[in-house]
C-alpha cells in the first residue's frame, strides 16, 4: 500500500511543479513554502534555497504586497527550520529578511508577524549574546502589541515581551530591573496560570543570579529564588503543554541546591529528567544543555568519567560528523556561535584539572576563546560586545592561574608571557577592535555606523527623561536602528579578523627606550594578578581579592570623595596610603625613572601617584613620601596601546579651548577664565569662551588643532544614566563623541569626573575620556573626581607652561604636580592630594620634538638613500653612453 502512495505522491509533485511554472508569482512562492513544510529536511531546504535563488530578482523588485507577504512567510518557515537544526546565524538572517520586507512595505494582513518572526528573532539574538538587538526587537513588538486593538493575541505578545525582556536584563547585569519588572507584572497584570508560572521561573532565575558574585552570602535572595521556583512548579505541573518549562524549573532548583545540599540537587534533577523524557522532537540545543547540566551535577559528585561521557554527548548533539575516536576535543573549524560550547569547554577544562592535566585544560579554554571571537564577529552594538568580553574574563582568570601554577612547577618564563598576553587580550578589547576596524572599513560603513550611533543617542536622551519619556519617539528610533543594523550587516564581512598579538620583545625594547617599568593589573574574582616588566624581564605575582584587599582599595579611593576627608585625618591617610602601596606590590627599587601603569577594575579610579611609599608623622602635605616623588607616572588602557603609540600628527602646538564659564549661574567657573588667559599667553589657537563655547563650534574646529582643551562641567552618570559633558548650549553624552573623528595630539578634560563612568572590568569606564578615545584621541589628561576650580586652574597653568618649555605631555603633568607642591603661594591645606592628584595622563611618554625629529631623521635618511640611488643610476647611464 505504501508503495502505491509513494508513486502517487511523486507523480502529483512532478505534475504540480510543471504546472507551478504557469502560476502567478505569489502562488509559486506559496507552493514552494508548502512543499518545504511537508518535507522539512536538508534536501527540502536546498530545494527551497534553489527556488529563492532563481526567483530572487523578481521577488526583490516586486511591488505586489501579496508577493512580498508570501515571501515573508517563506522566510519565516525557512528560519523556523534553521533554528530547529541549530543553524542560528542562518535563522537570524532569514528572520531579519522577513521583518525587513514586512516593515519596509508596510504590510497589513492577518499574518502574526510578532509570533512567527519577531519573537523567535529576539530569542535568537539573546542566544548569540546580541543583547542590544534582542532588547530593541522585544521593545518593538511590545509597542506593536500595545497599539493594537486589545485582544488575546496582543495580551499574549505583551506577556512574552516582559518575559523575554527580563531574560535580557538578567543577561546584561540589570538584575534589579528584571526583578522589579517581573514582580510588578505578576501583581498588576491579568495573567493565566501558565503565564504566571513562567514569570515566577524567571523571577527565581534573577534572584539566584543576584546571589552570585557577592563576598558575603545572600541567603535572603536565595530563599526568594527557591520560593519563586516552587510557586512556578505548583502552577505548571498539571499542564501537559508546560512539560519543558517544568523540567527547566526543576533543573533550576537543582542548580540552586548544588553547593549547599547535593542530595536535594540530585533529587530535583531526577524530577527534571522524568519530565524531560516525556518530550518529543527536542531541538539539539535543548538536548545539549540538558546533558551539560547533568554533566555538571555528576562533576559535583566527583563522578568524573560519567561527567566526561555526558560532555561527549553534548559534542555529538551539537556537531555534525563529530568523531570522538579521532579527537575528544572538537576541531575548532567545526565550532560556531553557541554558548553551550563555552559552558561545555569550561566544564571539560575543570575535569582535566581534576585529573591533573592542566595543559589539556588550557586547550579547552583556547577553544572557548575561539568561540567567543566568533560571537564578537557577528555583534554590532558596543554594549553586547562588552558583555561578551566580560564573560571572557572569568575564563582568562582561570588560564592565568593555570599558567602561574605551571610556572611554579617548571620555571619556564614562557608561561608568564602567555598569561600576560591573555591578560592583554581583555584590556579594552572593544575599543581596540573599533579603532583597528575604523582604519579599514569603507566610507559607507562609517556613515551607517554614525547614523546607528546617532539614533542610539536619541534613545539614551529620551530614556533619561524617565516617566516623561516619549515611548513613540523611542520606538521610532529603535525602528531606524533596526533598519541601519540590517543594512550594516549586509555591508560587513562576517569573517573573523585575527588580530596581531603583542610581541613581548617589542615591549621590552620600548620600555628600555623609554627608561620605564610597566605594571599591569588583572582584577579577577579570586585574585588580583600583577605583571611587572622591567629591564627585559617579566614577573607575575598576585594578591587575594578578598574582603580585606577590597576594603583597603575602596577606603583609599573614598578619601577623594570629599575635599575634607584627607585634611581631617592626615595620619590615617598616611597609614592607609602606605598600606595600599605595599598591598599593590609596586616597585620599591628600580633603575628606571618612569612607571607605566595599566590599571583594571576599580583600580581604574585609583590615583597611584598619591600612594605613600614611606610612612611619616608629618602633617605637611608637601613633605609626604608620595609615589609621585619616586616615579614619573603615566597610565594606559593596555600595554598594546602603549607599545603602538603613533607619532604626533601636528608640527606646531595650537589649542582649541572650550571655556563656557557659565557666568551668573550656579554653574559658574570663576577661575576658568584665568585658566584660559594663562594658556592663551603660551599658545596660539582658537578659544571659545562663554556663548561661543557651543558643541557645534567645537566640532567644526576640532580637527584643526593639536590640543583640545575643555574647561567645563562634566558628570560621571550612574548605572542607568550615561556620563556627559556640558557645553554652553548642550549637555553631550560620552557616546555622542564617538563620531567626531578627531586626531589631536592631546585632549585635556579640565572638568570633574571626566575619567569616571559605568565600569566594566577590562573594558574600563564608560566615561567622557572613552568618548574621545573612540573619536581618535591617543593622549588624554582627565580627572577621577570632582575637581576644585581654583587649584585646577593653577595646575593647568603649570602644565601648559611646562609644555611651552618643550617638555613631553607626560613630563609636563608630572612636573606640574611637583611645582604645585613646591608653590609657596598655595595654602598648605590646598596641597592635599585631593587637589593635585585628580588628573591622570593616559598616552605616550615621548617628547613631541624628539618624536618629530626622529620622524624627520628617518625621512631624511630614506630620502638621502633614494637620492644616492638615483645619482648612481645616472652615473651608470652616463658611463655606458661614454663607452658607446
Amino acid at each position: 500500500m505504501w508503495i502505491k502512495r509513494y508513486w502517487f505522491l511523486l507523480l502529483f509533485t512532478q505534475l504540480a511543479f510543471s504546472q507551478s511554472e504557469q502560476l502567478p508569482l505569489e502562488e509559486k512562492i506559496y507552493f514552494a513554502t508548502k512543499t518545504f513544510q511537508e518535507n522539512q529536511n536538508n534536501d527540502g531546504l536546498k530545494k527551497l534555497e534553489s527556488f529563492e535563488k532563481s526567483n530572487s530578482k523578481t521577488i526583490q523588485s516586486s511591488k505586489n504586497k501579496a508577493v512580498i507577504l508570501e515571501y515573508v512567510f517563506l522566510s519565516c518557515s525557512k528560519a523556523f527550520y534553521q533554528k530547529q537544526i541549530g543553524a542560528h546565524q542562518d535563522a537570524i538572517k532569514s528572520y531579519e529578511k522577513a521583518w525587513q520586507l514586512y516593515d519596509k512595505n508596510k504590510i497589513k494582513s492577518d499574518f502574526d508577524i510578532i509570533e512567527y518572526c519577531l519573537k523567535p528573532l529576539g530569542n535568537l539574538y539573546t542566544i548569540i549574546g546580541d543583547y542590544e538587538n534582542a532588547e530593541n526587537i522585544i521593545k518593538q513588538y511590545f509597542y506593536i502589541a500595545t497599539i493594537q486593538v486589545n485582544s488575546p493575541e496582543s495580551s499574549a505578545h505583551k506577556y512574552a515581551a516582559i518575559l523575554n525582556l527580563s531574560n535580557i536584563y538578567q543577561s546584561t547585569g540589570k538584575v534589579s530591573e528584571a526583578i522589579d519588572l517581573l514582580e510588578k507584572t505578576i501583581k498588576t497584570e491579568s495573567l493565566s496560570t501558565i503565564q504566571k508560572g513562567n514569570l515566577y521561573t524567571n523571577l527565581g532565575n534573577n534572584y539566584l543570579v543576584s546571589t552570585q558574585g557577592f563576598s558575603t552570602f545572600n541567603s535572603t535572595n536565595l530563599d526568594k529564588a527557591e520560593n519563586a521556583y516552587l510557586k512556578s512548579i505548583s502552577l505548571l505541573k498539571n499542564d501537559k503543554t508546560q512539560i519543558e518549562n517544568l523540567s527547566k524549573t526543576y533543573r533550576n532548583l537543582s542548580q540552586l541546591k548544588l553547593n549547599s545540599d547535593i542530595k536535594a540537587a540530585i533529587n530535583y534533577f531526577e524530577k527534571a529528567k522524568i519530565e524531560f523524557s516525556k518530550l518529543s522532537n527536542i531541538e539539539p540545543r535543548t538536548k545539549a544543555k540538558f546533558y551539560l547540566e547533568e554533566a555538571n551535577l555528576l562533576f559535583k559528585q566527583q563522578k568524573l568519567t560519567e561527567a566526561n561521557n555526558k560532555i561527549l554527548e553534548v559534542f555529538k548533539v551539537l556537531i555534525p560528523n563529530y568523531d570522538a575516536k579521532k579527537s575528544f576535543l572538537p576541531n575548532k573549524n567545526s565550532l560556531y556561535t553557541e554558548t553551550t560550547f563555552l559552558d561545555a569547554f569550561d566544564l571539560q577544562a575543570a575535569l582535566f584539572l581534576a585529573k591533573n592535566q592542566p595543559k589539556k585544560a588550557l586547550e579547552c579554554h583556547q577553544l572557548s576563546f575561539h568561540v567567543e571571537n566568533l560571537f564578537q564577529s557577528v555583534l554590532v552594538y558596543e554594549n553586547s560586545k562588552i558583555i561578551t568580553q566580560v564573560r571572557n574574563r572569568n575564563r582568562t582568570e582561570k588560564c592565568i592561574e593555570i599558567y602561574y601554577q605551571l610556572y611554579q612547577k617548571e620555571k619556564k618564563i614562557s608561561y608568564i608571557v602567555s598569561a600576560f598576553l591573555l591578560s592583554e587580550n581583555t584590556k579594552s578589547a572593544v575599543l581596540k577592535d573599533y579603532l583597528s576596524n575604523s582604519k579599514t572599513i569603507s566610507r559607507q560603513e562609517k556613515t551607517i555606523r554614525k547614523q546607528l550611533q546617532d539614533w542610539n543617542n536619541i534613545i539614551l536622551r529620551e530614556q533619561k527623561k524617565g516617566n516623561y519619556a516619549d515611548i513613540s519617539k523611542i520606538n521610532e528610533a529603535i525602528k531606524k536602528q533596526n533598519e541601519l543594523m540590517l543594512l550594516l550587516k549586509s555591508k560587513t564581512s562576517e569573517e573573523t579578523k585575527e588580530t596581531k598579538p603583542l610581541e613581548i620583545n617589542d615591549l621590552f625594547s620600548k620600555l628600555k627606550k623609554d627608561n620605564s617599568t610597566l605594571v599591569e593589573y588583572f582584577f579577577g574574582q579570586n585574585k588580583i594578578y600583577i605583571f611587572t616588566i622591567v629591564n627585559g624581564k617579566i614577573t607575575l605575582d598576585f594578591i587575594r581579592n578578598d574582603a580585606t584587599s577590597i576594603t583597603k582599595i575602596k577606603s583609599f579611593i573614598d578619601y577623594f570623595s570629599d575635599s575634607e576627608k584627607i585634611i581631617n585625618n592626615v595620619a590615617a591617610y598616611n597609614n592607609d596610603g602606605f598600606s595600599l602601596y605595599q598591598l599593590l606590590k609596586l616597585p620599591k627599587k628600580s633603575n628606571t625613572k618612569n612607571l607605566v601603569i595599566i590599571p583594571d577594575g576599580i583600580l581604574t579610579f585609583l590615583p597611584f601617584e598619591a600612594l605613600i611609599t614611606k610612612e611619616s608623622v608629618t602633617t605637611n602635605f608637601a613633605k609626604m613620601h608620595y609615589l609621585l616623588k619616586k616615579f614619573r607616572i603615566g597610565y594606559n588602557n593596555s600595554a598594546t596601546f602603549y607599545l603602538n603609540s603613533i607619532p604626533f600628527k601636528h608640527d606646531k602646538e595650537t589649542v582649541l579651548g572650550v571655556f563656557p564659564i557659565f557666568e551668573n549661574t550656579n554653574l559658574e567657573l570663576a577661575f576658568s577664565k584665568k585658566e584660559m588667559e594663562a594658556i592663551q599667553k603660551k599658545f596660539k589657537g582658537k578659544y571659545l569662551s562663554k556663548t561661543e563655547a557651543t558643541f557645534e563650534n567645537f566640532t567644526s574646529n576640532a580637527s584643526s588643532f593639536s590640543i583640545l582643551h575643555l574647561s567645563t562641567h562634566a558628570d560621571s552618570g550612574d548605572i542607568i544614566d550615561p556620563a556627559s559633558i556640558k557645553f554652553i548650549n548642550n549637555e553631550i553624552l560620552y557616546s555622542e563623541l564617538y563620531n567626531l573623528e578627531v586626531h589631536p595630539d592631546l585632549v585635556v578634560l579640565s572638568a570633574c569626573e571626566t575619567g569616571i563612568g559605568k565600569l566594566y572590568k577590562a573594558e574600563g569606564a564608560m566615561s567622557i575620556a572613552r568618548g574621545f578615545q573612540f573619536a581618535g584621541a591617543q593622549n588624554l589628561l582627565f580627572s577621577l573626581w570632582k575637581v576644585n576650580d581654583f587649584t585646577t586652574s593653577v595646575l593647568m597653568t603649570n602644565f601648559y607652561t611646562n609644555i611651552s618649555k618643550n617638555q613631553s605631555y607626560f613630563d609636563a603633568i608630572h612636573n606640574a604636580k611637583l611645582n604645585f607642591l613646591k608653590d609657596n603661594t598655595i595654602p598648605s591645606a590646598k596641597k592635599s592630594p585631593y587637589y593635585w592628584s585628580a588628573f591622570v595622563y593616559y598616552g605616550t611618554l615621548e617628547n613631541k620634538s624628539s618624536s618629530s625629529s626622529n620622524y624627520f631623521f628617518w625621512i631624511s635618511i630614506v630620502g638621502g638613500l633614494i637620492g644616492l640611488f638615483l645619482l648612481f643610476k645616472l652615473f651608470k647611464k652616463w658611463k655606458n653612453s661614454k663607452r658607446l
